[in-house]
């Protein structure tokens, strides 16, 4: 069995986000080729950055899914800025007809979704806090 956790100099972790983020307008631009790109950028971001892209896709040309694992020291703010901000500048700067279906120059929508993942359920970890014998008060 693949060992989940990884093992830094102060901490011992599992930390995955899903993280979705849609082109502005939700206009239909990412083709194969742009995708193709997109996903090696994701890539290099986050090793340049500190974190790993554990797979990212493009969905219906318009919206993009990550899975990404990442140290504790970085939020997902942070990790969201860094993949939408550098990655949407080298796109445009790239791939210039983008700009042809969008408005003020700006590829991507300026929200996102997230979500944690884990490999333990909810119930699990509420069952494991309420042990009174784990309570030490």
């Amino acid at each position: 069995m693949e060992n989940k956790y990884t093992h830094a100099r102060t901490c011992v972790y599992n930390i995955n986000y899903h993280i979705v983020w849609c082109v502005k307008y939700r206009r239909k631009v990412l083709t194969p080729t742009i995708s193709s790109r997109l996903q090696e950028l994701t890539h290099a971001i986050a090793a340049d950055k500190g974190f790993t892209v554990v797979k990212c896709k493009v969905g219906d040309n318009d919206h993009v899914h990550c899975f990404v694992s990442a140290p504790p020291k970085l939020s997902v703010t942070q990790i969201v800025k860094y993949l939408k901000g550098i990655s949407g500048n080298t796109l445009l700067k790239e791939y210039p007809e983008i700009r042809n279906h969008l408005w003020k120059g700006q590829l991507w929508n300026g929200s996102y979704f997230c979500e944690t993942i884990g490999s333990t359920s909810e119930e699990n970890i509420m069952r494991y806090i309420e042990r009174p014998k784990y309570c030490q008060l």
